[in-house]
């Protein structure tokens, strides 16, 4: 049984015990023993203590009793139990009966006394001593959080940590382990050992496969504390012994440490001392402790990985700022080098003398690199001597003309490249016998060629007598590039001295055409001043337009952007665009001519301006379409009494080309908001504004609102999803059977599109088609649809395919040929596959319609009409071009069991004869009653298309896709579908 007294540490209960017992002895007479045994409310014995030590059956008595083996009752004369809610305690004396009375009263009245001070007094101290240590864990806490912030290292960190729990248990031998779940490795963050010399890698990651007989590894699998000897624990966790994973200890103590409910390390304590083993109540301990630990390691590796990044992140910065310093340097030294050339082509021409010259170049060039040794050396005119026009030097104050000789200058003369060397390669250059130098000795020499017209009549020199100053190779880069635009100033230089000296001696010649050369010059000045009216001329050109005199749309965009600016400013007034467009000018262009149209536009330019303020802008955009931006106009109401003003001045009438015409405009009105960052996106809107009010029957205005917002916003996000769609291919043909009239025989199909969105799920063209055909993507759907009509086609065992053939793709010349090699790259006869196409798509360019359909029929592809009737139905190209079929349009079909039967019947009659006369097919479209199919026979139609004989539907729908669906419908109207 433990040695602990509830109320205390074992020591301190044991010794107030021995004096309890002692105290309780001296009441009785001398030579008697006593016995103490007392148990907390359970009835486990805690503590026993004898006064005779040897007297054993007496000690084993106040145990029982202490058990519960003896109560009050049974008690013998100088027997006491003493208990309450929470303890027992039993004192039993070997005495015999003769004790005299005075003795057993004195002990019946003191001993209760003495015992139930006792149990007061030990509880108390065990309260004191709870507390104290509560305070040693909180201090102990307090320190490890304290550390976490701290600016030690992990190490010294560890260590203080390390200190703090062996302040709190026996922990001499310890360390801490960090596990990672998922990727299967552990992490020795700190160990110390008394007896294993195992030497640690705190970065090292140890896989736990590698670690099969572990105490460490199995604790992190099992997720629980243990306790007990290393022998135990491993027999507990089903551990096998392995001698290298260190020794055994006497007592073993291992906790894990979570993070979110999930492993993330361990911490273990052990001893090799056999006198001391881990209680419950250090593993309660030490677990508490590691939570607070764990939280610690983690604080500090997230604070250490902060740091790392703040590092990284500051270094990338500075290097960052180093290449940005460097352009900046480089930009600014091409600045000074572009504001240098600059000067010295400005120099070639204001320069009062050739010495000027080169001294100002000499400046310009010293403020580059360093020139205070600085000369021009140049050929004389005969090529044999050395000439120096300027020469700056420190130690060679005057150098004078010479004869050709091997020194520096000769040297770049006779190579024509430049030449940058030190005392060192001007050596190795005088050892080879190359050159000779002259003068003072330089420590640093940079010469480059100087030309005049792609010859070399000279040099530039700098150099350096200071050993502490070099030049480098982009110096000479520098120099040699200043030296070539020098040479362009000295011949313009040498052309003007040239021209001087050409006056000079025609002087005598100048007074008798000053006259005429006056004359030239005024002739000159007045042909600047024209030209200059012209440039003025051609600016006001490209910013207003040609006809009215306004301005056009870039000068408008323009003010607009300046507006939207202006509007971040503090006490701005909002401003309005109006967007204009004539109604019907077409019709006055078709009937009076063009000439008419410009007079017209020319007047309404007129009028708005004349309705406008001051401070307003109107603009022709292109076309019959206006532009106005209404300064200071801040609501709709204003804008729009405005835009009535606008239409009452155009509905006046103007005579224009003998006509009395009565013109008039539907405006769109846009107002500031703050969404709105350019001129472009308000105009864009007003024009929307503008088809809305066309839409409400012209000679009006509508203003922009969030439902125009939305609707174009949803034309936007139509025309993303329709941009993916075409991407993933969520396009697919559904087939509709055209069959004969007279039998139900299926003679073939229409492939009509359709959208599998993936939201809104099927969607037909109309949802989309105005979308598609606006953006130019249309064309896309268009050739994936073809595509996969042309591989379904092959498992249609007869019959042909049709596929509707937008105008657009006739205006490309390779239509016919990409369309038949999509058919041969799926192994498709072209026989079997029809196009549908409209009088638009013939008419809009005839020459390049017949081409592609003779290119078509050469291989079998031949065309049907779409939607015949409708349209412009003129004979002429049913001649011109291969038509084999004609589709009556689904508006005349409908109408034949109608109210409008009569001209129904009329305009299907008619079709039927005409096409009968030149020997094509027809097809009525739309039949979805008995009646027209019975009238259309009757009236001679071959062929019909409507829901009376199938819905579109995809090929392998159902268990036989479109091929069961028209035996379905065939059979309910009475006749056998024939064919797929």
């Amino acid at each position: 049984m433990e040695r602990k007294l509830m109320m205390g540490s074992p020591s301190a209960g044991g010794d107030a015990a021995g004096t309890l017992v002692e105290a309780l002895a001296a009441l009785l007479p001398a030579g008697a023993g006593v016995a103490l045994a007392w148990a907390d409310g359970t009835g486990a014995v805690e503590q026993v203590a004898a006064g005779t030590p040897g007297e054993a059956l007496l000690l084993r008595a106040a145990e029982r009793a202490a058990g519960g083996k003896l109560d009050a009752a049974g008690a013998r004369g100088l027997d006491l139990v003493w208990e309450d809610e929470a303890l027992r305690v039993v004192v039993m004396s070997d005495a015999g009966a003769d004790v005299p009375a005075g003795i057993a009263a004195r002990w019946q009245r003191l001993a209760p006394g003495l015992i139930e001070t006792f149990v007061r007094a030990e509880r108390a101290s065990g309260q004191v001593r709870a507390l104290r240590k509560s305070e040693q864990l909180q201090q102990a806490l307090y320190e490890i959080s304290d550390l976490s912030g701290s600016q030690l290292e992990m190490d010294e960190m560890l260590a203080r940590i390390h200190a703090v729990v062996g302040s709190l248990m026996w922990a001499a031998n310890f360390y801490i382990v960090l596990h990672d779940g998922d990727r299967q490795v552990l992490r020795f963050l700190y160990f110390v050992d008394q007896f294993d010399p195992w030497q640690y890698d705190p970065g090292e990651e140890i896989k736990l496969d590698r670690l099969p007989a572990s105490l460490t590894v199995a604790l992190l699998r099992d997720g629980r504390a243990h306790r007990g000897s290393s022998i135990s624990v491993r027999k507990a966790l089903q551990v096998p012994h392995d001698p290298s994973q260190g020794p055994d200890s006497a007592a073993w103590l291992g906790v894990p440490m979570r993070r979110d409910g999930v492993v993330g390390g361990a911490i273990v304590v052990q001893n090799y001392d056999h006198a001391y083993s881990y209680s419950d109540e250090d593993r309660a301990l030490l677990e508490y402790v590691a939570q607070h630990i764990l939280t610690a390691v983690d604080r500090r590796q997230a604070r250490e990985e902060l740091e790392r990044r703040v590092d990284e992140r500051t270094l990338e910065l500075q290097r960052a700022n180093a290449v940005l310093q460097a352009e900046i340097d480089e930009r600014q030294r091409s600045e000074r080098l572009q504001r240098v050339l600059f000067r010295i082509s400005e120099l070639s021409v204001t320069a009062a003398s050739l010495e000027r010259f080169y001294a100002d170049v000499h400046g310009l060039v010293d403020g580059l690199l360093y020139a205070r040794n600085f000369y021009v050396a140049t050929l004389s005119p005969d090529g044999e001597r050395i000439e120096f026009p300027y020469s700056v030097d420190e130690r060679d104050p005057v150098r004078s003309s010479r004869g050709l000789t091997k020194g520096l200058t000769e040297y770049v003369i006779r190579c024509g490249t430049a030449l940058l060397a030190d005392r060192e390669a001007i050596s190795r250059l005088e050892t080879t016998g190359e050159l000779v130098n002259r003068g003072a000795l330089s420590h640093s020499w940079l010469g480059v060629p100087l030309e005049l017209d792609g010859i070399v009549v000279g040099v530039i020199a700098v150099q350096s007598h200071s050993p502490d100053i070099h030049f480098e190779q982009r110096d000479q880069e520098l120099l040699t590039f200043i030296a070539q635009h020098i040479g362009s100033a000295l011949s313009r230089k040498r052309a003007q001295d040239s021209l001087r000296a050409a006056h000079a001696e025609l002087e005598f010649r100048v007074e008798a055409r000053t006259r005429e050369l006056r004359e030239a010059n005024r002739e000159l000045r007045a042909q600047v001043g024209e030209r200059m009216r012209a440039e003025q001329r051609l600016l006001d050109q490209a910013r207003h337009d040609d006809l009215t005199g306004l301005p056009n749309r870039a000068h408008l965009l323009e003010k607009l952007d300046a507006a939207i600016t202006h509007m971040h400013e503090p006490g701005s007034i909002p401003f309005s665009v109006l967007f204009m467009d004539l109604d019907r000018f077409k019709l006055v262009n078709d009937s009076a001519g063009h000439a008419a149209g410009d007079d017209m536009l020319i007047e309404a330019g007129r009028r708005v301006r004349r309705a406008l303020n001051a401070n307003d802008t109107v603009a022709r955009l292109g076309g019959d379409e206006f532009a106005v931006l209404l300064e200071n106009v801040a609501t709709t109401d204003a804008a729009e009494s405005v835009a009535a003003r606008l239409l009452r001045e155009l509905s006046r009438p103007v005579w224009i080309a003998g006509r009395e015409l009565f013109p008039s405009a539907s405006i769109g009105i846009s107002v500031w908001q703050p969404r709105y960052r350019y001129g472009e996106e308000m105009i864009r809107d007003a024009d929307a504004a503008m088809y809305r009010a066309k839409e409400r029957g012209r000679a009006r205005s509508a203003v922009f609102d969030e439902a125009m917002r939305a609707e174009a916003t949803r034309l936007l996000d139509l025309e993303a999803d329709l941009r993916r769609a075409i991407n993933t291919d969520a396009f697919e043909p559904w087939f509709q059977p055209i069959v004969r009239l007279a039998t139900g025989e299926v003679a073939g199909y229409e492939a009509l599109l359709r959208w599998n969105h993936e939201i809104r799920g099927v969607l037909l063209p109309a949802d989309f088609i105005g979308v598609g055909e606006d953006s130019g993507l249309i064309e896309q759907v268009d050739w994936l649809l073809y595509q996969h009509v042309a591989r379904q086609l092959r498992l249609l065992p007869s019959g042909y395919v049709s596929i509707n053939v937008s105008p657009r793709h006739f205006h490309s010349d390779d239509f016919a040929e990409r369309l038949l090699a999509l058919l041969d790259g799926e192994g498709v006869d072209p026989g079997r596959l029809r196009i549908e196409i409209t009088e638009v798509a013939l008419l809009d360019d005839a020459p390049r319609a017949l081409r592609t359909l003779n290119t078509l029929g050469e291989r079998g592809v031949v065309a049907l009409l779409d939607d015949f009737g409708t349209g412009f139905s003129a004979l002429s190209y049913l001649h011109r071009f291969p038509i084999q079929s004609l589709k009556i349009d689904q508006s005349f079909v409908a109408g034949l069991d109608g109210e409008a039967r009569t001209e129904s019947l009329a305009l299907v009659r008619a079709i039927l004869a005409l096409a009968g006369t030149i020997g094509i097919q027809t097809i009525a479209e739309g039949v979805e009653t008995p009646r027209q199919q019975e009238v259309l026979l009757q009236l001679g139609c071959q062929f019909g298309q409507g829901f009376l004989f199938g819905r579109p539907a995809p090929l392998g729908e159902g268990a036989g896709g479109v091929s069961d669906r028209l035996r379905a419908a065939a059979d309910q109207d009475g006749f056998s579908a024939v064919g797929t």
